[in-house]
């Protein structure tokens, strides 16, 4: 599985996202996902499912003869969470749901304006510190709150969680992570189902031999942006995994992002951030 360095870290190319998956059926797809090759799974507490993660990340292992250290997993402390007690207390549960002593990433899910930045940087940085966390990072953070975030934090941010996808433009943000060396992990990378029917990714795709929703994940990962896409259909899974066997061309990559546009974020919610775009 290729990797994408940033900060210390190293963090496989593409991850399961698990949003919406409950129960047996997340538990299959962790399963399956490790079962086709995946090695970074992506969770969090807003997500209820982190026993169902854990319990197929458990599984999977001992099925595929893995080891712990072999598949990176992230978990995140939601927005309402951020006060230092409130988040050490949300972080031991999802360890506990998780049956894991440490994960290797742990996100603050979505900043909140009515906690300090300081107060929750701190409790984030102190699990890395106590080894429950090997990385900390954030997710929803615009240009403005990574500035400060990065100046705060007394431990490495190794990656920004947002929605990036062939339809938004996020070269602001993109730009802010790259400039403090963070990785930039994708969720929604396929725009939840506005990809496949899109005519210039199904051409490009038929040039290839690839579906546009695989042309949209290549588009990402050529540029070392990491998606997270969300399944739990073995096929999906599948197709999803095999994006690093061919390579955009220049013009195409061009041409993508051609397709961005005004008004195409489908994430936001009412506790959102003011965006960059």
């Amino acid at each position: 599985m290729d990797v994408v360095e940033a900060n210390g870290a190293r963090i496989p190319a593409i991850g399961l996202g698990t949003m919406t998956l409950q129960g047996a059926v997340c538990v299959e797809a962790v399963k399956a996902a490790l079962r086709l090759g995946y090695r970074h799974i992506d969770t969090a507490e807003r997500y209820n499912n982190e026993a169902a993660v854990g319990e197929g990340l458990h599984q999977g292992l001992r099925d595929a003869g893995l080891r712990r250290e072999d598949v990176f997993v992230t978990t995140k402390v939601y927005y309402d969470k951020l006060a230092a007690d409130d988040f050490q207390r949300s972080f031991d549960e999802s360890l506990t749901k998780l049956k894991l002593p440490w994960v290797d990433l742990l996100l603050i899910h979505w900043p909140n304006p009515n906690v300090p930045l300081a107060e929750t940087l701190g409790v984030l940085c102190k699990a890395k510190r106590d080894g429950r966390a090997r990385h900390v990072g954030v997710a929803n953070f615009t240009t403005a709150l990574l500035e400060e975030a990065v100046k705060l934090a007394d431990e490495p941010l190794v990656t920004n969680q947002i929605e990036v996808h062939p339809f938004l433009d996020q070269d602001k943000v993109l730009g802010a992570c790259r400039s403090h060396g963070l990785s930039v992990t994708a969720y929604c990378p396929l725009a939840r189902g506005k990809i496949p029917g899109n005519e210039t990714l199904e051409r490009i795709g038929k040039a290839h031999g690839k579906s546009a929703s695989q042309i949209a994940l290549r588009y990402l990962v050529q540029q070392r942006i990491i998606p997270i896409p969300r399944t739990a259909n073995p096929e999906h899974l599948a197709a999803n995994l095999a994006i690093f066997d061919f390579a955009l061309t220049d013009d195409e990559m061009a041409e993508i992002d051609g397709l961005r546009q005004p008004g195409a974020r489908v994430v936001n919610p009412p506790h959102a951030p003011k965006w960059d775009d």
